[in-house]
């Protein structure tokens, strides 16, 4: 399974606008969990130095949405319904720790919660994820006529 999770954090890393800013590295999976360090570069940051709330929640979007992926095996692509995030403190460029649990999955919609730790491990930000999931080979292989 490490193998398959790596090769789905690399596609994201070469295929995605955000999976090229956080640099994704696996730290730890089992059903249902995935946790993950990151970074967060100065193009993520404020003028004021702290990471951009925006941010957070695109990172906390990625890791939720890729538990599914790598729990589907790449059958499925996730596609936002709601995004609901909550800033509990700044964070600062610097390396963090992203989680990702799986509360529920039914036939086409999952609720997934995220969160970002900071480097002293204190909780930085949450997010509640309800994704529309679509079978991957259905989405992309639509006629397009």
């Amino acid at each position: 399974m490490k193998e398959h999770i790596e090769k789905a954090l690399t596609f994201h890393r070469d295929n995605s606008g955000t999976g090229k800013i956080f640099q994704f590295k696996l730290l730890e999976y089992k059903e249902g969990f995935l946790k993950l360090e990151a970074q967060f570069p100065d193009e993520t940051l404020n003028p004021d130095g702290s990471v951009q709330g925006g941010m957070m929640t695109s990172m906390l979007d990625d890791v939720t949405a890729l538990l599914l992926v790598i729990e589907s095996k790449g059958t499925i692509y996730p596609s936002s319904v709601n995004l609901h995030s909550h800033h509990h403190r700044p964070l600062f460029k610097s390396t963090v720790t992203a989680t990702a649990n799986l509360l529920k999955k039914g036939k086409t919609i999952a609720t997934v919660q995220g969160s970002i730790f900071d480097k002293d491990d204190k909780l930085a930000a949450t997010l509640m994820h309800t994704i529309f999931i679509f079978n991957r080979t259905e989405r992309f292989n639509k006629d397009k006529s």
